[in-house]
């Protein structure tokens, strides 16, 4: 009977929008299989204070092994009362495992090399889903998913006029052909900033499994991408659609505009200076005059497009991806090397000559994105040009750095990228002094051991305390889960690989709502993204998601007053609901489904 109460009042509180074809179930663990060589471990709430017996049994329902319940107790970001089910010393693989605790029994489930093979492609094709300007084929994707090419040729002037602190903007003298790139989100808009982060964390994965050695994920035809076929890496192909956007997004030289320059005053109206030389910049976005409803499939969007004013956070971020493609592609492409490298040096000097024109949020129809310190932005740039050039003025500017020689990082995101330059520096160690490498490595264990802590503390085993969980909350988990593979790549430690799975089971299924967060992975998958062509609950005409695509998760902090009223009192953990109205819990980002396709590809390695 507790049983029944329990999970009666989860499905009251937790049903996702739209309808599942599953009802939720009481023992929680990763919907789409557990790996071999990982923990195996499963979480039930239950009020029980004492400890419950439990059995797994293989597809023939022989006992494979028994054990007693783990209580863990109150959990403060389930706002359950868990206990942890641990069979990690079984040995056995293969399908149709099942749990049982008393009447409760779980999904069957797999014990083997788990989904990670299939979910890093369906992972990677999201970016060919969300390219812009280029037909989305169905011989590449099927026929559900095919459509018209979004913004098939974007030649975008500049913003001029009124934005909406009543500002005057001039517009510049240019225009440029920006077509091409990645779709950031459910919009339809294309950010350098939120690109920079997505495109990095793409390369990464290529360069770390080249630096140590590894088998590459996505050999040349592995994907299903117009360029497979011609010799290249397939991550590098689909990389490079955004990193040539990039590259149009920088100002031409002899280009000058008035810019705000510096901290404004806390309101709208900003202080501008005249006449600043924006040359080598890079635009903030190019993106809709106004904001466009849902549903609306790219090539159906009438909004202007408009560039919008070039920020110094933006013009980093150009110089350090450029910088790192033009190492990675020296021998595959040295002519394209050649460009991102001039093009970085570019925008570094670009970056040094105006090094507070800061994002300003004050325009309609597009995300701000905005910064207001990009001294990490710096310390990124400056670490990817020292990798790429070795040249002593950018290791100069790293050490002398005031994010360089602290003894943890943060967490990577689009808004704090000195852990980018700091993960970077640790596949090339031999560019630093010999101590300050030690320090780059130290800085990197000492916060992946913080969250080996933060994990231990959380009743389902995530490295993120409670009050963390806010807008893009899976994204906080998969970036952390990446500094903790960096940690086990650097001692083999164990738990440090540990945790990388535990994040993946979590998002896979194992977590208070017994919700994959990952679309077409596990019985309970999220199907109603806030996102304008996989629009399917509100137009049956269009496509649900495509497998691989996973939701920004739950959002405790910003929630705003649709999710509060739609969703209702919530512990961090349950603030989500698989509604496309919700854009502050399930909207889907590339900047989101890059760390998927690093982890999942990390994952399948094996060890």
């Amino acid at each position: 009977m507790r049983l029944v109460l329990i999970l009666a009042g989860l499905l009251a509180t937790a049903t996702p929008a739209g309808g599942q074809e599953a009802a939720p179930n009481p023992i929680r663990l990763n919907q789409s299989g557990l790996l071999a060589d990982a923990p195996k471990l499963a979480m039930l709430p239950d009020a029980a204070t004492s400890p419950l017996a439990w059995t797994l049994r293989n597809a023939g329902g022989q006992v494979v092994t028994s054990g007693q319940t783990i209580v863990t107790g109150n959990d403060a970001s389930s706002g359950q009362h868990l206990h942890r089910i641990d069979f990690s010393a079984v040995t056995a693989t293969g399908q149709g495992f099942t749990l049982a605790v008393g009447d409760a029994i779980s999904r069957p489930f797999a014990i083997g090399a788990g989904p990670y093979k299939a979910l890093k492609r369906d992972a990677l094709a999201y970016f060919y889903h969300n390219r812009a300007g280029i037909p989305i084929e169905a011989r590449f994707v099927g026929a559900t998913w095919a459509r018209p090419a979004g913004h098939a040729t974007e030649v975008a002037p500049c913003y001029g006029g009124k934005d909406e602190g009543g500002n005057d903007w001039v517009a510049c003298g240019h225009s440029l052909d920006v077509t091409g790139g990645w779709y950031d989100a459910g919009d339809h808009g294309k950010y350098v900033v939120n690109g920079g982060i997505s495109l990095w964390t793409l390369l990464n994965l290529y360069e770390r499994q080249a630096v140590k050695g590894r088998a590459p994920a996505f050999p040349d035809g592995s994907a299903t991408i117009p360029e497979a076929g011609n010799g290249v890496n397939d991550l590098l192909d689909e990389a490079r659609w955004q990193m040539e956007f990039m590259l149009s997004m920088q100002v031409p030289d002899g280009a000058r505009m008035p810019l705000p320059l510096g901290p404004q005053d806390g309101s709208r109206r900003l202080n501008f200076t005249p006449d600043i030389d924006v040359s080598g910049m890079a635009h903030h976005k190019v993106a809709d005059e106004r904001w466009t409803g849902l549903p609306l499939p790219p090539h159906l969007d009438k909004e202007r497009r408009f560039l919008y004013p070039p920020s110094t956070a933006a013009t980093l971020n150009l110089a350090a991806t450029a910088a790192q493609a033009a190492r990675i592609w020296k021998d595959i492409d040295p002519a394209f090397a050649e460009r991102c490298l001039v093009a970085a040096v570019r925008a570094w000097k670009a970056a040094v000559r105006v090094p507070d024109a800061l994002a300003i949020a004050n325009f309609n129809g597009s995300g701000g994105y905005g910064d207001k310190d990009v001294t990490d932005e710096f310390f990124w740039a400056n670490a990817e040009l020292l990798i790429t050039t070795r040249n002593a003025v950018f290791k100069a500017a790293v050490t002398g750095s005031s994010l360089f020689g602290r003894d943890s990082i943060a967490e990577p995101s689009w808004a704090q990228t000195a852990p980018l330059g700091a993960l970077s520096l640790a596949l090339h160690p031999g560019l630093l002094d010999e101590a300050d490498s030690g320090r780059v490595r130290a800085a990197i264990l000492k916060t992946a051991a913080a969250y080996v802590k933060e994990a231990g503390d959380s009743g389902y085993a995530q490295p993120q305390p409670p009050k963390a969980y806010g807008w893009g909350s899976n994204s906080g988990l998969m970036n952390r889960a990446i500094i903790l593979a960096y940690a086990h790549d650097l001692t083999g430690e164990a738990r440090y690989r540990d945790g990388v799975a535990d994040v993946a089971d979590y998002l896979l299924g194992r977590n208070p709502l017994d919700i994959s967060y990952v679309s077409g992975y596990g019985a309970r998958a999220m199907k109603n993204p806030h996102h304008r062509f996989w629009a399917n609950s509100l137009d049956p005409a269009l496509p649900p998601p495509p497998p691989g695509v996973v939701s920004g998760g739950p959002n405790l902090t910003s929630l705003g007053e649709e999710g509060r009223k739609r969703i209702g009192p919530c512990a961090p953990q349950t603030c989500w609901k698989d509604d496309i109205d919700l854009f502050t819990v399930n909207e889907v980002t590339i900047n989101w489904n890059a760390p998927l396709v690093w982890l999942a590809a990390w994952l399948d390695e094996g060890r």
